[in-house]
């Protein structure tokens, strides 16, 4: 038996191919990360978390716009997210921005180091989702942009937003 082909996608986009299916539940974005850095690879991780984090996540509350990743003693940690309490919880509440664990394998956390160190990279967190129950963070290795890199990027977006409308009203023309 043959399997398909593997999956394939574009890396400015947002989580993996099956994260938005009907076995998965998008529950935070970090839209700035793709508009202050050029993402050059994505990876996927899985997070430790405890009973209450993982309620608060299932009622879509959370934030990355603060958080990063680092790689300290072989282990991969997330540090800025902000996880809110969970409302119902008691005494025995999670803190809302503690550290918490990335689920990596070990040679993916050996490249990823060897990368930050050598090249100056960041490791910014894109989206946060759950995949077949398990909470995911997607991470991208990105290089921080300047700002004229931005203005240029949001130039070309607006250009080719500019003649994708021309081409839809070129079209309309076309058909009548």
């Amino acid at each position: 038996m043959t399997k398909g082909p593997a999956k394939t996608r574009n890396p400015a986009k947002g989580p993996p191919d099956g994260a938005r299916g009907g076995r998965s539940k998008l529950v935070a974005q970090n839209k700035k990360a793709r508009h202050d850095y050029s993402i050059e690879d994505v990876y996927e991780a899985g997070l430790v978390l405890t009973g209450t984090e993982v309620k608060s996540l299932r009622q879509g509350r959370c934030s990355l716009a603060d958080a990063y990743a680092t790689v300290d003693d072989g282990e991969m940690w997330l540090h800025g997210a902000h996880i809110p309490e969970y409302t119902e919880g008691t005494w025995n509440n999670h803190a809302p921005r503690r550290v918490r664990k990335l689920l990596l394998h070990k040679k993916e956390i050996a490249s990823l180091s060897m990368a930050i160190r050598e090249g100056g990279l960041a490791l910014v967190p894109l989206s946060l989702y759950f995949k077949d129950g398990r909470a995911k963070v997607e991470l991208a290795l990105g290089r921080g942009r300047k700002a004229h890199d931005k203005r240029q990027v949001l130039a070309e977006r607006d250009a080719q937003k500019e003649m994708r409308n021309a081409m839809g009203r070129a079209l309309k023309r076309g058909r009548r």
